[in-house]
């Protein structure tokens, strides 16, 4: 847990201001609030923005309150926002990144740079959905924003983001879609915005709309995933930026290509994290990620030499071999540097493939012999999600679960450690048996009694083999060959484990399975797997090391009822069905000083019949309550998503109460036709 500053700690007393509004261009008003240093309005500091989706008022508010705080106690005017149609401020969210969007941004900015407490220099931080725009903002230049925190956030919307890996459909994809469906649902705080609560209210049910079914007619990358992809044009991005994730993050891989594409200051860090801020993510070690913040701030927004410039490009976290887990409360590892990436230190080692081994030496692959694989449903199951989150057993499991329906391919024992920073290479000569069929390939880290843990992998719609834009079937049983990248990762192999890659034709419920069940042939001797070595570097031991987490002192909230987290697996095998039910219930909570109590639960049920292909079936049910005194409203979301060879299916509802009555409902049932999918 982080160290708690109090207010006396800080190098600056400030006052919080709870709600201000920010006008647009169009006239739509949006809710802000602020920590400002007291001396601000008669010596103007530079100003730091959050701006994102997720409630400043209720949901989001001690987070706020522990990062904002600490900015304003160390000299800058700290300002989170809530986006058009979110939490407080006016309007409808229609959407991630919309025009509207990035241009309400704009006019956030010159709005703060104008205020009187504010010198003229903003930096925009934020984790996600704030990552994302902080990036699409700098690419835009506005002249206020001299610096961004984007922390587990994409360059690229199409191939590192929740929707789609490698042309595979992820269930993140409908996940977050019901995660926005039911922040869109409720309404904003009477005690901000007045008698008009309802009305605001009304035109968010009305007009939010269904996200997943707008996603699910881009399914392949389009201009519409072009739209806010800075990897279209890096060189738009002006301003410094320190981009952040983890390897147990969704988000990792965009902190290396920045790293190779961005002209501008940069600097990379990748811990062992989850999706969150590294003062209180999970696995740790956690570190002092707001003194960070505070270095980079201090060096671009006040001109403070920090030292931070003479760092490394990249730092990232070498993990140890650890046995196979759902969740770590810490990853053993080391904190190593690259000056540049691609770095001078990694060089590609060529392993060629032959049947069920990976040859380690100079020996030639064995004459040619094909072998075919047609994986069952089940792999997946113990897969984990592709975006980890704090304190959820979302990691993958024991790979051996998964294997008995995967090509396997195993190394002899090392004879001395291996490290490994960056994204390996697998080459593979296969021919499908269908037209649409995809691969999902593994490594992992096999100890000498045979446990097996995932440390990378990755997923490849087959008809995307050329490119994203442009899919195309394949011949069936027609030979081709693929180069797919894993994942960037950064680990360790002891001496006496093993490497195995594993292959499947699905990875269910992680990614939507193709059409119809697929038998893939792969010719092993025309297969290699290239990993990025690094080998031990003396200089690692000489890093500056990270100070301890800390965060300023957030507002007390009452616990009515408690938090639960849980991946429940059952299989009946007389109905020869299998489920996976997700609980993520973050229970009740009180705000004292709002006297408001919040409610926050989802599940999700992830289901599949033996070699069924048309009953895999996700479905997401969530409830969002705010009560105080007399006024108590509730929504309850529900997303069900289906599949037939040709087509996805939605169902989807949405309730909402004001006390015990219904006051508002609605049904979608939509159709999309599947394209190369």
């Amino acid at each position: 847990m982080p160290r708690i500053r109090k207010p006396r700690d800080f190098p600056h007393s400030w006052r919080s201001i709870e709600n201000t509004w920010i006008k647009t261009r169009d006239g739509t008003r949006l809710a802000a609030r602020l920590w400002l240093p007291e001396q601000a309005e008669k010596e103007p500091v530079p100003a730091v923005l959050e701006y994102i989706p997720y409630r400043k008022r209720d949901i989001k508010r001690t987070r706020d309150e522990r990062i904002h705080g600490y900015f304003a106690g160390h000299g800058y005017a700290s300002v989170r926002v809530d986006l058009r149609g979110s939490g407080d401020s006016e309007g409808v969210l229609e959407d991630e990144y919309l025009e509207t969007e990035l241009a309400d941004g704009e006019d956030v900015l010159r709005w703060i740079a104008s205020q009187p407490w504010c010198n003229g220099r903003v930096g925009m931080i934020g984790i996600s959905w704030g990552g994302f725009n902080g990036l699409q903002l700098a690419a835009r230049q506005p002249p206020e924003l001299q610096a961004v925190i984007s922390v587990c956030s994409s360059d690229d919307r199409f191939a590192s983001d929740v929707h789609y890996m490698g042309g595979c459909l992820l269930n993140d994809n409908l996940s977050w879609a019901s995660a926005m469906f039911a922040f869109n649902s409720m309404p904003p705080d009477p005690a901000i915005v007045g008698d008009r609560w309802r009305e605001l209210w009304f035109q968010r049910l009305e007009g939010s709309g269904l996200w997943l079914h707008k996603w699910l007619q881009h399914q392949a990358r389009d201009d519409y995933w072009r739209h806010g992809s800075v990897c279209e044009d890096y060189g738009a991005i002006k301003c410094p930026v320190l981009g952040v994730s983890g390897w147990a993050d969704g988000y990792s891989d965009p902190v290396f290509r920045l790293a190779a594409n961005l002209e501008a200051p940069y600097r990379g860090l990748v811990g062992p994290w989850s999706h969150a801020y590294p003062y209180d993510a999970s696995p740790g070690p956690q570190i002092g990620f707001l003194q960070e913040c505070v270095r980079w701030w201090d060096q671009w927004l006040k001109g403070v030499e920090t030292g931070i410039m003479q760092e490394p490009r990249l730092r990232v976290w070498m993990q140890d071999s650890v046995q196979p887990q759902a969740d770590y409360e810490v990853r053993p590892g080391r904190w190593v540097g690259e000056p540049a990436w691609p770095s001078p230190n990694v060089h590609q080692q060529e392993y060629p493939l032959a049947p069920g081994r990976i040859l380690l030496s100079g020996e030639a692959p064995e004459q040619e012999e094909r072998v075919t694989i047609q994986s069952p449903l089940s792999v997946g199951l113990f897969a984990g999600k592709w975006c980890s989150y704090k304190g959820a057993p979302d990691f993958p499991y024991d790979q051996r679960e998964e294997e008995g329906g995967s090509m396997v391919f195993d190394s002899a024992p090392l004879d001395e450690e291996l490290e490994v920073l960056g994204g390996p290479i697998v080459e593979l000569t296969v021919a499908a048996n269908r037209p649409v069929a995809m691969l999902a390939v593994r490594l992992s880290d096999v100890a000498p009694d045979d446990r097996a843990t995932r440390v990378t992998y990755g997923l490849l719609n087959l008809c995307h083999r050329h490119a994203h834009d442009r899919p195309e079937p394949l011949v069936p049983n027609e030979p081709v060959r693929v180069r797919m990248k894993l994942n960037d990762f950064a680990q360790s192999f002891p001496a006496g484990h093993r490497l195995r890659v594993s292959v499947s034709t699905s990875y269910w419920p992680q990614t939507w399975p193709p059409p119809e069940p697929v038998q893939l042939r792969v010719h092993p001797t025309k297969s290699t797997l290239i990993l990025p070595v690094r080998p031990r570097r003396a200089e690692d031991e000489d890093l500056r090391p990270f100070g301890p987490p800390e965060t300023a002192e957030p507002s007390h909230r009452t616990i009515l009822r408690g938090a639960e987290q849980s991946w429940v697996i059952t299989r009946d095998l007389g109905r020869e069905e299998a489920t996976l039910h997700i609980t993520n219930d973050e229970g009740v909570y009180r705000l004292g000083e709002l006297d408001l109590t919040v409610e926050k639960s989802t599940n999700e049920w992830y289901r599949y019949r033996e070699q069924d292909f048309d009953s895999v079936q996700g479905e997401v049910k969530s409830i969002r309550a705010l009560a105080r005194g007399s006024w108590k409203t509730r929504t309850v979301t529900r997303t069900v998503m289906t599949s037939t060879p040709r087509t996805f299916d939605l169902h989807a509802t949405l309730d909402a109460f004001e006390g015990k009555r219904r006051v508002f409902t609605r049904i979608w049932n939509e159709t999309v036709p599947r394209h190369y999918l």
